[in-house]
């Protein structure tokens, strides 16, 4: 089975630039604390590294 990453938004968006609150959306998170469970592609590797400084993420199987 393929890897997964569990993101998890620790940070506030109010501030963000409008680019990184879509890629927030685009992960599924909406609210602080929310999780989101998604495939490890270079797709959402990519949108990890865009919000880095908001989320959390752990390497799952």
């Amino acid at each position: 089975m393929a890897a997964r990453l569990k993101v998890t938004q620790i940070k506030s968006k109010v501030s963000e630039k409008q680019y990184q609150r879509d890629t927030l959306r685009s992960l599924g998170l909406k609210r602080i604390g929310d999780v989101t469970i998604r495939e490890d592609n270079s797709q959402n590797r990519g949108y990890v590294n865009t919000v880095a400084h908001l989320v959390k993420v752990e390497e799952i199987d």
